[in-house]
């Protein structure tokens, strides 16, 4: 995913932000992934140019955000919220 000077956000240490999200597809299946532009990427998915499991299940919205500290922690929590079971992911949007 490309970045452009708008969503650049940045931490008090300069740092890039990192993002944990959960989509939820028109299917009502769940969708997780990490980025550093929520904005964008859900933008990138409802166009079709994000993950291919949300390419035809659009359009998608946010329903779920969690800031990291760093891309590598914003990958182990992808893979986290990946292993929930589905009741699991409602009770986190849900809370």
């Amino acid at each position: 995913m490309r970045c452009c000077a708008p969503c650049k956000r940045r931490t008090i240490l300069n740092k890039m932000a990192y993002f944990c999200y959960m989509l939820v597809c028109a299917d009502g299946t769940f969708y997780t992934g990490w980025t550093s532009d929520p904005e964008q990427r859900v933008r990138e998915h409802n166009r079709g140019k994000g993950a291919r499991y949300t390419r035809g299940r659009g359009p998608v919205r946010l329903v779920y955000l969690e800031e990291q500290p760093d891309k590598g922690t914003a990958l182990k929590r992808e893979r986290a919220i990946k292993a929930l079971t589905r009741a699991q992911k409602e009770k986190l949007i849900h809370t």
